[in-house]
């Protein structure tokens, strides 16, 4: 299986939900089905019914996070040394040419991605027209509303 880039951050953010899947979740879970099986019949147990299905996803969320870790290339931003080029993890600030709106956006992993907290996913148009750029370069971009075009400002690694 191919390795998945992610930066240290959404590392840790994935292990610490591992981490309460395994203690948390599926403890209380487990609990849930004893208390349901408890009360007698379970062919006409909402309780128990509705704690399978919890379990399900618990279990099926812990075997995909687990996946995910065990083939991600974490990668720490702040030990990169890319040449002030745009790469994985870096920060980069932009500038609309057309309007001067100034945006800051870190490419990062699909489960990291939060365009409201800008992180953009690797794989995002803008991401993928960012990767390779340097400052005071200019990115086009496919948006919806048609082709953007963004002045590189700065690119950091932190």
């Amino acid at each position: 299986m191919a390795t998945i880039p992610i930066t240290k951050r959404g590392a840790e953010i994935l292990k610490a939900e591992l981490h309460k899947l395994k203690t948390v979740d599926r403890p209380w879970v487990i609990n849930a089905i004893a208390e349901a099986r408890a009360q007698g019949d379970l062919s006409e147990n909402a309780e128990y019914e509705a704690a399978k299905d919890r379990q399900g996803f618990v279990e099926g969320r812990i075997l995909e996070v687990d996946g995910k870790l065990s083939v991600a290339l974490i990668i720490n931003p702040a030990d990169l040394d890319a040449g002030g080029k745009v790469v994985f993890g870096a920060t980069v600030d932009l500038e609309a040419e057309d309007t001067g709106h100034k945006v800051t956006y870190q490419i990062v992993g699909e489960d990291e991605a939060d365009i409201k907290l800008g992180l953009v996913n690797i794989s995002s148009p803008i991401a993928r027209a960012l990767i390779g750029k340097e400052e005071g370069d200019t990115a086009e971009v496919q948006a919806p509303g048609g082709i953007k075009h963004y002045e590189i400002v700065s690119v950091r690694y932190i």
